[in-house]
């Protein structure tokens, strides 16, 4: 067997044994996006696809989003876009529901796309993630 091989039997072994609901928020205009979605559609995947503008995370589905970060806020906030600098809040000053509720009313905050599965996350075009993806879908 090769590497890619035993690396999809070992992740398929530590599957949840409940099939998860694989749920993609996305924007129809994001360049990572669209890849996002070529290659879920390419490789078979179902999912629920959300418009991250118009049906965003509830501040119930973001604190489990943060729960499943390795990086916390930097891997969830988009701080190099306009909307994140032209806010005149210190996000490091807020209490965690404060910044529930405001990713929640501002979902242009977030970096996109970004997809939940059971207890995985991806956020942003990762190859490498959706492989493991694949394995366990």
């Amino acid at each position: 067997l090769g590497p890619r091989e035993r690396t999809r039997r070992w992740v398929k072994r530590l599957a949840p044994r409940r099939k998860a609901k694989v749920i993609f928020y996305t924007y129809p205009s994001c360049t990572s996006c669209r890849k996002t979605k070529e290659w879920l559609n390419r490789h078979g995947i179902p999912y629920e696809e959300r418009h991250i503008f118009r049906d965003p995370p509830s501040p119930e589905e973001l604190k489990e989003m943060f729960r499943l970060t390795t990086e916390g806020t930097d891997e969830l906030l988009s701080k190099r876009s306009q909307a994140f600098k032209s806010l005149d809040i210190d996000i490091e000053n807020l209490r965690f529901t404060e910044l529930l509720e405001l990713l929640h009313r501002e979902p242009r905050l977030l970096r996109r796309p970004i997809i939940t599965y059971g207890d995985h996350l991806i956020v942003g075009y990762d190859r490498e993630a959706l492989e493991v993806l694949l394995a366990l879908a």
